[in-house]
């Protein structure tokens, strides 16, 4: 069977550092960060201090007030990316192509806040007073869900929950959808919520966060100093189209999609196995499935997490795959300044990715400051760098043991 080819043609985002891509995009490459004092919650009551939160979003500027109250905060961000990047790509879901037209879309922990509030309504008044959408807006499918109602895109619709590894497994498997012919276009990415009291509490007792109270260097990725993520919040959207969907209409493309890799390490339920292994083993398979060479690669989004296991153990796994080319190899983080966005973390990496690809810079990893001889390599400290750009390995792993790996190329 022939493999059809898949472009990417419309990016949508509502992250910590803007409410759309342009604005995100702009801040990453000018190094700004997105990281600032932890308000959702009560700082007082966590040793977590900061976070990458979202700020002045308005749901109702993208969706009908009554429908936004029946959403999480995770969906909600969904759909106001999802509308974002189908007018990127200038598609209208007409009756015409609506089949033909799926939704995949991630996430990590889904509706955490909804479950919070409905679960104290059911303590302090019983169980009459828990809402009838306590679990549709709960269930991490529902951003999938309520994007396909209100784009009216009735193609397969699905949803993958792989940890932080989630987005990246989206964009991936909607990927292969379009390839083997079973879809034209996937509305495909991540979102997330988690800056709730019990996320945040999960992740001070797993000790997985900072404890810094600085928001400027909280973020430190494979610097000699850093001392756990940030957690972050908010989604990321592409439009995958096959090359003659794309074509036909006309549509302006950014990149292709052209590689995928999916492991488990087996090992751990938190921590990656030795030496990056199964992450390795995600980014050969990869690159494989694009049919490069590691050396055809000029640029890496890490997953780099600002742990100091993750980050180690990450530049042990491109020392495996790449050989002498890593030395060379541009690498950055792009979590330094939009914090970990968990399931949506890939997403809209991918979407600094294809943007990497389309206007030939690289965004740097900031907060880079005191070099560890455990993570030696280009990590494009600090400032943008402007090179062209042919291949791009977006790289994200989660809990669970979960790898993920995406390749984008010039079109």
């Amino acid at each position: 069977m022939e493999k059809k080819r898949v472009v990417v043609t419309g990016v949508g985002a509502v992250t910590p550092l803007g409410l759309n891509v342009d604005s995100t995009w702009e801040k990453a490459i000018n190094g700004e960060s997105g990281i600032g004092l932890l308000t959702r919650v009560n700082a007082e009551e966590f040793p977590m201090k900061v976070a990458a939160e979202v700020k002045d979003f308005e749901p109702s500027e993208f969706m009908d007030k009554k429908e936004a109250r029946k959403m999480d905060r995770f969906t909600q961000f969904a759909v106001a990316a999802s509308l974002m990047a189908l007018k990127d790509a200038k598609l209208e879901i007409t009756e015409e192509i609506a089949n033909r037209v799926g939704v995949w879309i991630g996430s990590g922990i889904g509706g955490m806040e909804t479950f919070e509030q409905q679960f104290r309504t059911f303590l302090d008044k019983g169980h009459r007073r828990v809402s009838p959408f306590f679990v549709p807006m709960l269930i991490p499918d529902m951003a999938s869900g309520q994007v396909s109602i209100i784009t009216g895109a009735k193609g397969i619709n699905s949803c993958s929950v792989t940890a932080c590894a989630s987005g990246t497994n989206s964009i991936g498997d909607a990927f292969k959808v379009i390839q083997r012919g079973d879809a034209d276009v996937m509305i495909t990415g991540g979102a997330e919520a988690p800056i709730t009291n019990m996320s945040v509490a999960g992740f001070c007792a797993a000790k997985a966060v900072t404890t810094t109270d600085n928001p400027e260097n909280a973020s430190r990725p494979f610097d000699a100093d850093r001392d756990g993520f940030v957690m972050g919040e908010g989604a990321g959207i592409l439009i995958l189209e096959s090359l003659e969907s794309a074509e036909k209409r006309g549509a302006t493309i950014y990149a292709e999609i052209v590689g995928y890799g999916a492991t488990g390490d087996a090992h751990h339920v938190t921590a990656p196995a030795p030496e990056g292994e199964g992450g390795a083993r995600a980014m050969k398979q990869a690159i494989e499935d694009a049919g490069l060479q590691p050396s055809d690669i000029d640029y890496m989004n890490a997953h780099g997490t600002s742990t100091p296991y993750n980050d180690k153990f990450e530049t042990m796994a491109v020392k495996t795959v790449f050989g002498e080319h890593a030395e060379k190899l541009a690498i950055s983080s792009t979590k330094s300044m939009t914090g970990h966005l968990l399931g949506a973390a890939g997403a809209i990496e991918s979407v600094f990715s294809v943007k990497a690809i389309k206007d030939g810079i690289i965004p740097p990893t900031i907060n880079y400051h005191t070099p560890d001889p455990d993570c030696d390599l280009d990590y494009v400290p600090n400032e943008a760098r402007r090179q062209e750009v042919r291949a791009v390995l977006n790289n994200s792993l989660g809990f669970g043991g979960h790898n993920a790996t995406l390749v984008f190329k010039q079109f």
